[in-house]
């Protein structure tokens, strides 16, 4: 909670949206390492892992993420990655991933941070997202009441 905070008050874990930026604030527990968009270093050796459910994952996902699901996450899908390795977890805002980023915390990864805004501030900011190896303008948008806080792209509500 303390690095959350330490985050957030030295303008990292912020997404570029001050109306949504506040929604997350409330919304979130701020319980694990947080990460913002433009501080992610795609240089380094990152693993991404995408907690929504599949058909989200399908519409499209950040390069590479490998698809672990929220509501029937297992850690067998996780049993192939070093605990020692730089892990970023995302959904659409940040809610599933915070929950998911908790498990993997208690599993012993010790480099567990949540993508604050998720999908929808990646893609906002312009980063590319692909279905499969295409880049993609497609963003699965969860729900019309969700899909508000997707600025750039196209919003798809089902496959």
């Amino acid at each position: 909670m303390v690095l959350s905070m330490f985050f957030i008050a030295n303008g990292q874990g912020k997404v570029q949206s001050a109306a949504y930026n506040l929604m997350l604030k409330t919304l979130l527990s701020h319980s694990v390492n947080e990460i913002s968009v433009d501080s992610v270093d795609t240089a380094q050796d990152l693993i991404f892992l995408d907690t929504r459910e599949k058909e989200e994952y399908d519409v499209s996902h950040i390069k590479d993420a490998i698809w672990v699901g929220y509501d029937d996450f297992k850690n067998p899908r996780v049993s192939g990655i070093d605990k020692d390795s730089k892990i970023i977890v995302y959904c659409s805002v940040g809610y599933r991933s915070e929950k998911v980023a908790e498990k993997l915390n208690q599993e012993g990864f010790s480099d567990v941070s949540n993508l604050y805004g998720g999908i929808f501030e990646w893609k906002n900011q312009r980063f590319p997202v692909y279905n499969g190896e295409e880049e993609t303008q497609n963003v699965h948008a969860y729900s019309k009441t969700w899909g508000i806080w997707l600025n750039n792209g196209n919003k798809v509500y089902e496959k």
